[in-house]
């Protein structure tokens, strides 16, 4: 080509770049530029070759050589080898040639940069071999000048590119061999980028000093350039090359150098957490000393200047001093033993460590917490515990193993001082900034708090539970020096708020204490922790300082109502010291009780809602005290009853406190055996009993829904919410204890349950009360309500938000009226008129309460289905079920229905499961259908529980209405599953195991009505009214893009296939055989459904082995699709004749939906691209809204319909 021609075809290309770099241009004229411009990568590629060249000269404008540039890598990439060996030679020195060529200080980063790619590409795609040619020309070079060395400094940082970031054209064995051909060449390169870092930083001085800054700012640039490079070799390139050729010496003296030194902690950055190879310990353990030696050296430095001289630290100083802190907690992290050999540099070592953490800076604290709470973690977890340490400090080795032998002397070197200084850090991290009153009375000096401003550490409650973890770890190894700490802490802050004149102030300071203390007391009296001898006098020594804790707590008189929750909140922390110290119990109850009745009941004042909630929180302590105290509470039991009977005949008790209180006082009683509950509970449900069952309340209020709404209005509904409630903690709490009950039948069992006496009369009224709230989303109930009744069937903004996923800052002050126990039972002073949120409140409670006391009575068993009738139950939940919304349809699903069906007797299938399913099912098929088809054709799942928000709040709908119909179809499913589960489906064999892998011994085979006394799934096939819509929701589910819904649905499947495959029913086999087969086959052509395909392929597998045979669906199916032959059908049947494995029956059947779907199965493709091992982490893909294509051939349920 001649030099006008090639001159043209350059001015053309060049023209042409800039069309397509001009965004101005139209997108006609772009998209034609880029069209030539790959007809030009793609054509001759000498041509190519030659017109880059031209396009990378000076005299173009430097987009256009940019462009260029790209096109001459793009050409080493791709079509090297079209090139011969003389035109490769000569093309590398062309490219050689570039970088003398842009080696001028007016060329921009970018043209050098890309020179530099260049050259190092060439490199790789030659063979690393050729360095060794270029060497001698790039070191001449590089000594030319500053801009001269840092081209020659890029490359050598290109070259490995392919080694630390992943390229895909690049081969697993072309990246091994460069990889092997870069080690080789590293003794001529470390040389180089030692010399130049060498000669460059000196130049960088001496110019400085000079006041020649234009050139000494070239001389820094080269220094950057060199560090960059060693950099891209600090990850992979042997330690010992790098200390042997002073590399690491050279990084470790430009630590010392403000201008370079935060580069230079890159590299230490990247050092510190190579592992140690199992080819070259030596050598790389003497190596990372040097490491060690010199990041210690530099972190010893700041933290004597940050202690002595605090202010003489500035932010620049701090940024580098966060660096090496990363730098040392990798080094402890990863190459603890190289530091541990020495007992003097791991002492000096873990003190650096406590300075960070101690420091008053929040990011070298949070740095250093990474660092103590996975060694502690480590090295206090693994082995288990043997015993606490000895009293005088000293601590015990717990295995004869190497491993475990240094990590106890790494703990050896952690002193009892040191210990105190991380609990006493701990303890003053433990509140947010914004807690922190800014006049104070406890003394918090200059430390840096956690704030919400904060960003890249997480949120505030995950660094809190680290810290604690972190407390508990040291207490378990230091119990008394835990115990001692916290107790100090807490009674000087405590000495503080009682010398102010506004306690009240820095409640927040003395409250983030309390999860201190409890995760100490929790850590020093662990029961599951194995002990020896000293460890119980270790305990003793540690109640001895908590009960002089709970002398200092008991003496506060606090009338403040956050006073006194934080108070209560202390005592129940202390749960564990009161079950090892029994003697305490009694004055710890007493001061509870103080508590509660410390603080007014005031009604009619809408500012006593702070004081209301102190009492609910104070009672709520009780519970936990009962939990954690346990059995050493029993002989308080006598005097708990006395002074709550007290109490609520004074009037100073409310239902809600007295509900919480009778809940502990049941956990008590769970301690002491059957007998003892049941006396409980009569004492405490049978005050409520008469109320309750009395006819003239139920006939005024739940005989009609306006007989409801009139409940709303009075003082009563508060009333009947309590009891409510009350009966779902009884019951609750009353569960028989294995170790109370020894070999005892189930009608016995049932016999000695508590709390079964009680249901005759706590679950009809119930019953009655659900109808009534039911009734109240009937259409023509509904339009008729009062205003603020019906805008109460509403969902509220909290619910809206939570579906959401975000949490309403400031939620309506009214939001948990229901829960404040502020009203009692018939007393009107003080009553105040509920609102929109307390009926709203009031319904949401006595639904979720009244359905979790119905699905916990039928674990009772006999006894839940003795007292009522199944007519009574139907018509309470079932009558009014078309109107209910996803949400309530999901409740009932979950608290009352699956306990249900697990629970029913098999001989009360037939009177109970369809008068219950068959409306459900009835209800929620036709739904769920409607609402996913609207989700994957519109965009949009209509559900009714949102059609009343008002429009124009800031809601996303649609992402509510997909959360609500997710939910819905995932309960519905669980139900489904719940069906299918083995426990209620006992006498099915499994397939494989019935005999000949492909051939079910005639002996088994069965009408399906013969497994309907054992199987509820053949139960529910055998009355169509459950099956027909069940099947519905089945076959439809494989359309659904639910990942979480499909895994269940497919185990409901799986009964059904065996159902079909076991059974002689000829409908339930033409159904299995046609329907449920395309039907899985097309869920497999869903890409959500990728993590259970394995599941799916196992059905196809199972439906063609077994049921091919007898019906010619599934060949059929399989030879309709577009991939599939005849010859491909038999040479599949073939495969699968010669091995009775179900693994590789389901292997040639993947294999064969694959081919004969033409790779259109996305579960299977994803899977397959998610198995794949590389070197490099998958990405998570966005989220997108999967739909697929309606099929020509409709699947219906005609044979058993």
């Amino acid at each position: 080509m001649g030099d006008t021609t090639a001159a043209s075809l350059a001015n053309n290309v060049a023209g042409a770049i800039a069309a397509a770099l001009d965004w101005s241009s139209s997108p006609d004229s772009r998209k034609a530029a880029v069209s030539y411009l790959d007809t030009v990568k793609n054509g001759d590629v000498r041509v190519l070759a030659g017109t880059a060249f031209i396009l990378v000269k000076k005299e173009w404008s430097s987009g256009i050589r940019l462009h260029a540039f790209k096109m001459l890598q793009h050409l080493v990439r791709q079509r090297w080898e079209e090139l011969s060996s003389t035109e490769r030679r000569d093309f590398t020195n062309m490219a050689v040639d570039l970088m003398r060529e842009v080696a001028d200080p007016s060329q921009e980063w970018a043209l050098k940069s890309q020179t530099s790619a260049l050259v190092a590409e060439v490199v790789r795609r030659e063979g690393i071999h050729s360095l060794q040619e270029l060497l001698p020309s790039l070191v001449s070079l590089s000594h030319t000048g500053p801009i001269q060395a840092e081209l020659v400094s890029m490359m050598l940082r290109w070259l490995p590119e392919d080694v630390t970031v992943h390229n895909e054209d690049l081969e697993g064995e072309r990246r091994r061999q460069l990889l092997r051909g870069l080690t080789e060449s590293l003794p001529a390169i470390f040389p180089l980028l030692y010399t130049l870092l060498e000669r460059q930083f000196g130049a960088a001085l001496n110019e400085a000093a000079r006041q020649q800054l234009v050139i000494a700012k070239q001389h820094a640039s080269a220094v950057s350039s060199i560090l960059n490079a060693i950099n891209a070799y600090a990850e992979w390139a042997p330690l010992a090359d790098l200390a042997n050729y002073g590399i690491i010496h050279g990084c470790g003296f430009l630590l010392s150098s403000q201008d370079f030194r935060l580069h230079a902690c890159e590299f230490f950055k990247l050092v510190s957490a190579r592992k140690r190879p199992v080819d070259d310990s030596a050598g790389f353990d003497s190596s990372m000393g040097k490491v060690v030696e010199i990041v210690m050296n530099v972190s010893r430095d700041f933290l004597f200047k940050s202690s002595s001289h605090p202010v003489s630290v500035d932010d620049a100083e701090f940024e580098f001093a966060g660096h090496i802190c990363g730098s040392m907690t990798s080094l402890g992290s990863t190459n603890l033993h190289c530091i541990a050999s020495d007992g003097n540099v791991l002492s000096a070592y873990l003190h650096q460590m406590l300075g960070y953490f101690q420091h008053f800076r929040l990011d070298l604290h949070f740095q250093s917490l990474t660092f103590w709470l996975a060694l502690l973690r480590d090295q206090l977890s693994k082995p288990k515990i043997a015993s606490h340490s000895k009293v005088d400090g000293s601590s015990n080795m717990g295995s004869n193993s190497v491993a475990d032998i240094e990590k106890q002397n790494v703990v050896a070197f952690i002193d009892d001082d040191m210990f105190c200084s991380m609990l006493m850090a701990s303890f003053q991290r433990l509140i947010k900034k914004e807690k922190i009153p800014p006049d104070t009375a406890v003394p918090m000096g200059p430390l840096e708090s956690w704030s919400d401003e904060i960003e890249g550490k997480g949120d505030f409650s995950q660094y809190r539970s680290r810290l604690l973890e972190l407390i508990r770890f040291v207490a378990s190894h230091k119990p008394l020096i835990a115990s001692t700490k916290v107790s100090e802490r807490i009674v000087m802050i405590l000495t503080s708020l009682m010398a102010s004149s506004r306690p009240e102030r820095d409640v927040a300071i003395l409250e983030s204490m309390q999860l201190a203390l409890e995760n100490v007391v929790i850590a020093v009296f662990d029961v599951s922790v194995e002990t020896n001898s000293g460890s119980s006098g270790v305990q003793l020594a540690s109640c001895r300082i908590f009960e002089g804790l709970l002398q200092r707590l008991l003496v506060l008189k606090w009338n403040d109502p956050s006073l006194v929750e934080v108070l209560g909140q202390f005592l129940d922390a202390l749960g564990p010291f009161l079950k090892f110290f029994p003697d305490a119990v009694g004055s710890a109850i007493n001061k509870i009780f103080e508590l509660i009745t410390c603080l007014p009941i005031i009604l009619k004042d809408p500012t006593a809602n702070a004081s209301r909630h102190a009492r609910l929180q104070v009672c709520t302590s009780f519970i936990r005290i009962a939990k954690a105290a346990s059995q050493s509470l029993l002989p308080h039991m006598k005097g708990i009853a006395d002074t709550m009977a007290y109490l609520q005949n004074e009037g100073r008790l409310l239902r809600g406190e007295h509900n919480l209180l009778g809940e502990g006082f049941l956990i008590i009683a769970s301690a002491a055996g059957v007998d003892q509950q049941k006396e409980v509970l009569a004492w405490l449900l049978e005050p409520l009993s008469k109320p309750w069952m009395e006819q003239e309340w139920q006939n005024a209020y739940l005989s009609d829904p306006s007989g409801l709404v009139r409940l709303c209005c009075t003082p009563l509904m508060w009333s009947i919410f309590h009891t409510v409630t009350f009966f779902e903690r009884a019951l609750k709490r009353s569960r028989v204890k294995k170790d109370n009950v020894q070999s005892s039948t189930t009608s016995t069992l049932t016999s000695l349950h508590p709390i079964a006496s009680h249901f005759s009369w706590m679950l009809p009224p119930l019953l009655k009360l659900l109808r009534a709230v039911h009734s109240l989303w009937s259409p023509p109930v509904a339009e008729a309500l009062p205003g603020e009744v019906k805008a109460a069937l509403v969902m509220s903004e909290v619910e809206c938000f939570s579906l959401l996923g975000e949490v309403l800052h400031k939620p309506h002050k009214g939001a948990l009226s229901f829960a404040d126990g502020s009203l009692n039972d018939m007393n009107k002073e003080g009553y105040v008129e509920p609102s929109e949120t307390d009926i709203r409140n009031w319904l949401r409670g006595i639904r979720d309460s009244g359905y979790s006391v119905l699905g916990l009575s039928t674990t009772v068993e006999d006894a839940f289905f003795k007292c009522l009738d199944v007519d009574s139950v139907a018509l309470a939940l079932m009558e009014n079920i078309q109107s209910m919304e996803f949400r309530h349809i999901r409740q009932l699903i979950h608290l009352v229905v699956i306990p249900l069906v697990k629970s029913c007797p098999p001989n009360l299938w037939e009177g109970w499961l369809e008068k219950l399913l068959q409306p459900l099912f009835l209800r929620v098929q036709p739904a769920l259908s409607n609402s996913w088809s609207s989700l994957l054709h519109e965009g949009r799942a209509k559900v009714p529980d949102v059609n009343s928000i008002v429009a124009g709040k800031d809601l996303k709908v649609e992402v509510m209405e997909e959360k609500l119909l997710r939910d819905l179809t995932r309960e519905v499913c669980s139900l489904l599953s719940v069906i299918a589960s083995s426990g209620l489906n006992t006498e099915l064999p499994s397939l494989d195991l019935s005999g000949h892998i492909t051939r079910i011994d005639a002996s088994l085979i069965k009408s399906l009505d013969a497994f309907a006394k054992s199987s509820m799934v053949s139960f529910l096939l055998m009355h169509k009214s459950l099956a027909v819509p069940a099947l519905h929701v089945c076959l439809q589910a494989f359309r659904w893009t639910d990942t979480e819904s499909m895994s269940k649905v497919t185990s409901f499947s799986g009964t059904v296939v065996t159902l079909a495959i076991l059974s002689s029913n000829m409908e339930l086999r033409e159904f299995v055989s046609r329907d449920l087969f395309y039907a899985v086959i097309q869920g497999l052509t869903l890409e959500s459904n990728a993590l259970i395909s394995a599941d799916l392929v196992a059905l196809c597998r199972e439906i063609y082995v077994y049921l091919s045979d007898k019906d010619p669906s599934p060949r059929q199916i399989l030879l309709s699709l577009s991939g599939i032959t005849s010859e491909n059908l038999l040479a599949f049947e073939e495969a699968m004749k010669k091995t009775a494995s179900p693994k590789e029956q389901k292997q040639h059947m993947k294999s064969l939906l694959i081919l004969a779907t033409g790779n259109s199965l996305k579960a299977l493709a994803a899977q397959k691209s998610v198995n794949v091992i590389t070197n490099v982490s998958i990405r998570p893909r966005n989220s997108f809204r999967e739909t697929d294509e309606e099929s020509a051939d409709a699947i219906g349920l005609a044979a058993i319909a």
